[in-house]
């Protein structure tokens, strides 16, 4: 049975079947035993930005954790992998492609440079004028340019709908072409669903790990204190971490209970007869009022105690001082050569397109934070 027929017969209509897929670019030949959308997985996990996720840190930045002695908390492939995870579940229930949301979940972050969104906004404000930078937009010069795998083309020549997914994560409101008011493709719309499932609870879960947040603390916040209640109703005499684990579980299966509850009903009232009818309705992926409201609040609970702790906020200066000095000594050493960039390819080739600013930026983003740190080192001791 080949993937057609396969998706014919395990797909709902209003799913992505990859037979109907846009294509790509640069155009290629079928494969003879992988659809579309799992050669597009295939070629995120074999690329290097996929793999130097593993080095990226998500929320507490590489010079907390060197201190703190952290191997526990989540870096960005490890979130990557938990967001596939959640997404795929998700759309094996509710009949949605699954090799496409994979591909989806595993190219979302891919653009993320070191130290997570301290190092995101760094870029960003050396960019000012220049178009700044987002690390949703970055994904897409990732695979599109700055990947250089193949010699027929630049990029990973993913196909137009994984590009097109990517490209609404990047700026809000329409793409372009015939779908300018449409929605997201509903594959789309799982992956950005399990992308807020996973670090609503696994930020709480490394914070407490690492002891900037007590257990205590978060009985403040509606939804942790439903979950924890869950949680010792079925079990006595947990202990902190095993209450924490379970408690965490919890969370993300009410998450994702409420999300395809509400979302199967959505679906069977507009009853979409194929990917484009479910994209001219309003988004469908969503989870009820009255859960988004425990999550808004959880969300500001993290924000206010964790992403602004006195703690986090020292170790993010000491992290984006270093992508800093990096970023400047790239810019320095591009515009040194404009005509080679100064750069490794490609960056050299793009220093003399964009700039050099554009180039050290590229550049620096794609570094995981233990090179950064080692090369502020290196620029001290030099």
């Amino acid at each position: 049975m080949d993937y057609a027929e396969r998706e014919r017969l395990l797909l709902a209509p209003y799913a992505m079947h990859a037979a109907e897929s846009a294509g790509r670019v640069h155009a290629e030949p079928t494969h003879a035993y992988r659809s579309p959308y799992q050669r597009d997985r295939d070629r995120v996990v074999h690329s290097a930005a996929y793999r130097r996720l593993a080095y990226k840190t998500q929320v507490f930045t590489g010079p907390l954790l060197s201190r703190r002695g952290g191997d526990y908390h989540r870096t960005r492939l490890t979130h990557t992998q938990e967001v596939a995870s959640i997404a795929r579940t998700l759309a094996r229930a509710l009949r949605l492609n699954e090799d496409l949301v994979e591909a989806l979940a595993l190219v979302h972050d891919i653009g993320h440079p070191p130290f997570g969104h301290a190092g995101e906004d760094l870029l960003n404000e050396r960019l000012a004028g220049q178009g700044g930078f987002n690390h949703n937009r970055q994904a897409l010069r990732i695979v599109e340019r700055i990947e250089r795998r193949y010699p027929e083309f630049p990029g990973l020549n993913l196909t137009r709908e994984v590009l097109e997914g990517q490209g609404r994560r990047g700026r809000k409101g329409a793409v372009a072409g015939d779908h300018e008011t449409a929605s997201p493709l509903l594959e789309v719309q799982v992956v950005d669903a399990a992308d807020s499932i996973a670090y609503d609870a696994h930020d709480a879960d490394d914070a407490l790990e690492l002891g900037v947040l007590e257990l205590g603390e978060l009985r403040e916040v509606d939804l942790w204190r439903e979950a924890t209640a869950a949680v010792e109703r079925r079990f006595t005499c947990l202990d902190d971490g095993q209450l924490r684990r379970a408690v965490i579980h919890q969370l993300l299966d009410r998450q994702v209970g409420d999300l395809l509850g509400c979302t199967r009903r959505r679906i069977a009232e507009r009853r979409p007869a194929s990917p484009d009818e479910a994209r001219r309705s309003p988004p469908l992926v969503a989870g009820t009022p009255e859960l988004a409201e425990q999550k808004r609040l959880l969300e500001r609970f993290l924000f206010d105690r964790v992403y602004r702790h006195p703690l986090v906020l020292a170790h993010r200066l000491e992290a984006t001082a270093a992508l800093g000095e990096l970023f400047d000594r790239a810019v320095a050493d591009a515009a040194a050569n404009a005509d080679a960039g100064g750069l490794p390819a490609p960056f050299g080739q793009i220093a003399a397109e964009e700039g050099p600013r554009r180039a050290a930026a590229d550049y620096v983003s794609s570094v995981t934070d233990r090179f950064a740190l080692d090369s502020q080192q290196t620029l001290a001791g030099g």
